[in-house]
């Protein structure tokens, strides 16, 4: 497997531009986080049916803590490097990662009140999460990504939907997403490397 990012530091004066394309080599376009997060928004689905929705709040929690390592792993079995050491974008991933984590109170607190209320939160939250990821890769997929997440939890509040529905909803918006992003990083490779 060609690896598709060196191991060479970045250098300083590299711009926007090449930082982004940067991630988006070390990291296949960021498509599959998202498809390992969407797996687990699947996952805990099926935990809500066949046990509860309070089993379920665990389910993603614990599964979003693991997202990163296990989308690292998948990323080196791919040949993925991640991005060069000194990348000027490397701090915003985490620095969205810890508002989101900030959030997470705010969405087990509507969990107390009403507990489907917990999934629809986090869709909003990994939503305006999924909007810095637009700067980060330099792709406005993210824009839509992040509206998609967020227009559904209005949506899936307004008609008052069940943990279960919530769920698949981020769960099947996540995969189509990352499946479009990982068949356009696969393309973008591809042609690449026929120059």
């Amino acid at each position: 497997m060609n690896k598709t990012s060196s191991n060479q530091p970045m250098d300083k004066s590299a711009t926007l531009n090449e930082a982004q394309r940067d991630m988006c080599s070390g990291y296949a376009v960021g498509a599959v986080g998202v498809l390992v997060s969407g797996s687990v928004w699947l996952i805990s689905a099926f935990v809500a049916t066949y046990f509860s929705a309070n089993i379920a709040i665990w389910t993603l929690l614990i599964g979003g803590a693991a997202i990163s390592p296990i989308s690292s792993i998948i990323e080196k079995f791919m040949g993925l490097n991640g991005h060069k050491k000194g990348n000027p974008l490397k701090n915003l991933a985490m620095e969205s990662t810890v508002w989101m984590i900030m959030c997470l109170p705010l969405a087990y607190g509507l969990s107390l009140q009403k507990v489907e209320w917990f999934f629809q939160a986090m869709l909003l939250i990994i939503g305006g999460r999924y909007l810095t990821f637009a700067t980060l890769f330099g792709k406005r997929v993210y824009w839509f990504l992040g509206a998609s997440l967020g227009i559904a939890a209005f949506l899936l509040f307004r008609f008052e939907m069940k943990s279960f529905g919530s769920l698949l909803t981020g769960s099947l918006i996540e995969i189509v997403y990352g499946i479009f992003m990982y068949v356009f990083y696969r393309k973008t490779v591809m042609k690449i490397g026929s120059e």
